[in-house]
């Protein structure tokens, strides 16, 4: 069983950067793509960011141009480089793995990113 381990996240000033690396333990063979979503109190979970087995990548309208994911697909980590943090950034952030073998989607157990203004 596919577990995944967070870290990275905590406390910065808005205009800050913070990093989130995010790493898997087990089989990653049928591995097909890396994200980043989060959570704020009161609203729903929304992708952030995704990188795919092909290196394409996807971001959400609120973080181009901020935000950037790396990863390597083939042993399972994916980092996100958060930069020009703003408050409205503060969240629950969760990493997700989507397998294509099986479809199912594996999930870290999320790490606080607070932006203060």
């Amino acid at each position: 069983q596919v577990q995944l381990v967070e870290s990275g996240g905590g406390l910065a000033q808005a205009g800050g950067s913070l990093r989130l690396s995010c790493a898997a333990s087990g089989s990653v063979s049928s591995l097909y793509t890396m994200g980043w979503y989060r959570q704020a109190p009161g609203e729903e979970r929304e992708l952030v960011a995704l990188i795919r087995n092909s290196g394409s990548t996807e971001y959400a309208d609120s973080v181009k141009g901020r935000f950037a994911i790396s990863g390597d697909i083939a042993r399972g980590a994916v980092d996100l480089q958060m930069n020009s943090l703003k408050p409205e950034d503060t969240a629950v952030y969760y990493c997700s793995f989507y397998f294509w073998g099986n479809g199912h989607s594996v999930w870290g157990q999320g790490t606080q990113v607070t932006v203060s203004s």
